[in-house]
């Protein structure tokens, strides 16, 4: 039986959300990687690092959600990105950091602690940073060519919902979450 009063879900992540600067740059990697892999480049506005994929979450969740937010305590950090990969298995092209900063992981960390003690569940998976810039690519295990280095200052991260549109994936920032004060 279905109820009457039908429960509205919001399809959300965690994410490190780049600066137009960090965009720009990174999407300058773009052309010579789809030049040599193919596929189909993302759109900057969508590039980003995703900390946490929640899936759907029942709109009368999102307050919780924010509250678990904000209670993560995590220091500024730089990431620098400068290498492109290819993995086989879903045939991205993405950007990485040679070295995860600490701090990185320390944010993802306590990030899934306080989700977990608000009772939210979510995928649980070895992390491994990235932004993808190309989506159906083909290559092989070669390794790609060396960029010019990405230094993305990480004062934040954000709440995102992902919606679609006629040209795919698009998403909207619902909330911002600050750094502690150095």
């Amino acid at each position: 039986m279905i109820s009457i009063q039908e429960k509205k879900k919001w399809r959300l992540f965690f994410a490190l959300w780049p600066s137009e600067t960090e965009r720009t740059a990174l999407a300058l990697w773009q052309p010579l990687l789809h030049e040599l892999c193919d596929g189909r480049a993302m759109r900057p506005a969508t590039l980003h690092v995703t900390l946490m994929f929640l899936g759907e979450v029942a709109e009368n969740r999102l307050e919780a959600l924010q509250l678990a937010a904000r209670e993560v305590d995590f220091q500024r950090f730089y990431l620098e990105l400068l290498e492109a990969h290819y993995w086989g298995h879903n045939h991205i092209v993405y950007a990485a950091p040679e070295v995860v900063p600490s701090q990185h992981t320390s944010l993802v960390n306590e990030l899934q602690s306080k989700l977990l003690n608000h009772r939210f569940q979510f995928e649980q998976r070895p992390y491994k940073p990235h932004v993808t810039l190309l989506r159906n690519a083909k290559w092989s295990d070669a390794p790609l060519p060396r960029q010019s280095k990405v230094c993305w200052q990480v004062s934040d991260f954000v709440l995102v919902q992902s919606l679609s549109d006629e040209q795919g994936a698009c998403y909207e920032v619902l909330a911002r979450f600050s750094a502690k004060a150095d």
